[in-house]
């Protein structure tokens, strides 16, 4: 829309107080039906920012989170380092809270995962989207040490300069899943599908990745290239006994 919202410098915005009493009618609603429902909260910003503005914003978050138990608030993160300092739990932490950061590669799941999982958190999750790289989470599933992954969520760049994924990036990971019982949700392959996915007649292109082999893959719009991963559309989501989510 031509205007300058993004960026360190860029002032932040915030919704009016309207926006902020939608939870407590979906909380409601939930209750009434005995059925759970998931919030994805600040899609387009980051919880976790370390600016003075925020502050406040942030209180009124926790206290939104503690007056709607039957919303399940997943709460994804570039700045995994900053969560103890901002949050008011430490080691009991609502039930009602799912914990996530971004993984693009194996770069930064190495900086952020540890920050991540030393929370106890109802679930820990990683966002691999965009997936930018071959990603190996055999230190983080086979140790231990921290609390454990109990769901990943992988796809592909869209936009007018998006990255391709590689395939094997993807089938990797979901093997990796599936062997250590993490649940697995594919979203997309965005706007680069390998080309025998892509139809006849789609002219692809032989691409060259510093991590993986060269393969053809052809640029498709978002929808044309689907989320079809192995023959299959990939859902998983962490299973809560007994709980039903509308």
């Amino acid at each position: 829309m031509g205007q300058q919202i993004w960026g360190a410098d860029s002032p932040r915005r915030f919704f009016s107080d309207k926006h902020w009493n939608d939870p407590l009618i979906w909380n409601e609603e939930a209750e009434s039906e005995r059925k759970r429902k998931r919030v994805f909260c600040a899609s387009m910003a980051d919880v976790f920012e370390r600016r003075p503005e925020l502050n406040e914003q942030r209180l009124k978050l926790w206290n939104l989170i503690g007056e709607t138990p039957w919303l399940d608030w997943l709460l994804l993160t570039k700045r995994p380092q900053n969560i103890g300092s901002m949050v008011p739990w430490s080691d009991r932490w609502p039930e009602n809270v799912w914990l996530g950061t971004t993984v693009e590669n194996q770069t930064w799941a190495e900086k952020r995962l540890p920050l991540l999982l030393k929370h106890n958190a109802k679930v820990r999750f990683l966002s691999c989207e965009p997936l930018l790289g071959p990603i190996d989470l055999t230190t983080w599933t086979k140790s231990g040490k921290l609390h454990k992954i109990d769901w990943v969520i992988a796809g592909g760049e869209s936009g007018h300069h998006a990255r391709p994924m590689h395939p094997d990036w993807a089938t990797t990971l979901l093997k990796q899943c599936t062997e250590s019982e993490i649940s697995f949700h594919f979203k997309q392959w965005g706007h680069w599908v390998p080309v025998e996915m892509a139809g006849k007649g789609v002219d692809g292109k032989i691409l060259k990745f510093k991590d993986g082999r060269p393969i053809t893959m052809a640029r498709l719009s978002k929808k044309e290239a689907g989320r079809i991963l192995e023959g299959t559309t990939w859902d998983g989501v962490p299973a809560t006994p007994g709980v039903t989510y509308a």
